[in-house]
């Protein structure tokens, strides 16, 4: 079924003191051994109830337990009236390979919000794609990035996302102003989906960040790809977080924001860099799948999570 034209589901109640959410490892397991401890300081500092998910912790090579397992710990969390949130204890990788399991059903039925980023952006682009259910990407390291979950969870109010001139990404920027949906998060991800589940973009503010594990090859070749496959023929905008690891990397007489300039500003879209969004210390969180309106002139991208998209 394409779902391009469904309308979106408006975003989750705000979440209140007393409220349950659950803590689930779809991907890797948090190698801190702290880190449940800590996520559940933060949420009990919320009032939030705080749930384990039977598997958040088990081991199967670089992942948290088996695909069944992480599956299992998923479907479960949605199927589950109690609990109103899911919170990712970390990506790493494998959340791509249990896609096809997840009870979509369910999550239509119930919606509430996964909230997790990197490898987690594959989760919220294939729950988008099937359901239309919003998300949250982002994490619980680091104040700002704790504030800023803590707001889309907890209230509807715009959230404001503003240009950091400091990141390298700001100096990458295409006049304009655009209104859409966020969308988008790990670069590897929405490679990734490519032919195999990625949502129809047409309309959306495309969020772009990643980190650097080989060179800028890495980022020439995803982005290439989605530019090949059509996948940004009808966006409105793009905004692009860090690209952590990048900062004094370059190859050849080139760094990112050159390979940027030279694949995204003939696309002719409103673009705006230098977002506190993806991997690095103390990111900022962003709603996913909700109205959101950029502005190039302003430096900010701002999220409306009342009116869903």
């Amino acid at each position: 079924m394409n779902r391009s034209s469904e309308s979106a589901v408006r975003p989750w109640p705000p979440l209140r003191p007393g409220d349950t959410v659950r803590l689930v490892s779809p991907a890797s397991f948090p190698e801190d051994p702290g880190a449940i401890e800590a996520l559940t300081g933060i949420l009990h500092e919320w009032g939030l109830r705080v749930q384990v998910g039977e598997h958040a912790l088990d081991r199967h090579g670089y992942m948290a337990g088996t695909d069944k397992d992480r599956l299992a710990d998923l479907n479960a969390a949605y199927a589950d009236p109690v609990v109103r949130a899911l919170i990712t204890t970390r990506g790493g990788a494998g959340a791509y390979r249990i896609l096809d399991g997840l009870d979509y059903a369910a999550i239509r039925a119930d919606p509430k919000p996964v909230i997790g980023f990197s490898d987690i952006t594959y989760l919220h682009l294939a729950i988008w794609q099937h359901t239309r259910v919003p998300g949250i990407h982002g994490c619980l390291v680091g104040a700002h990035a704790i504030d800023t979950v803590h707001h889309l969870l907890t209230t509807t109010r715009p959230h404001v996302l503003a240009r950091n001139p400091r990141l390298m990404s700001a100096e990458v920027e295409t006049p304009g102003r655009a209104r859409g949906f966020t969308m988008g998060g790990s670069l590897a991800a929405l490679a990734g989906m490519v032919g195999t589940g990625l949502p129809d973009l047409s309309g959306a503010i495309v969020v772009i960040e990643a980190q650097r594990l080989v060179g800028l090859g890495q980022v020439d070749r995803q982005l290439t790809q989605l530019i090949r496959a059509g996948a940004f023929d009808g966006i409105a905008a793009i905004a692009l977080g860090r690209f952590h690891g990048f900062e004094d990397y370059t190859d050849r007489g080139w760094n990112l924001i050159d390979l940027l300039r030279d694949l995204l500003l003939p696309l002719g879209k409103p673009i705006l860099g230098g977002l506190e969004i993806g991997h690095g210390p103390d990111p900022h969180a962003i709603a996913l799948g909700v109205a959101a309106e950029l502005d190039t002139d302003s430096g900010t991208l701002t999220c409306y999570p009342a009116e869903g998209r």
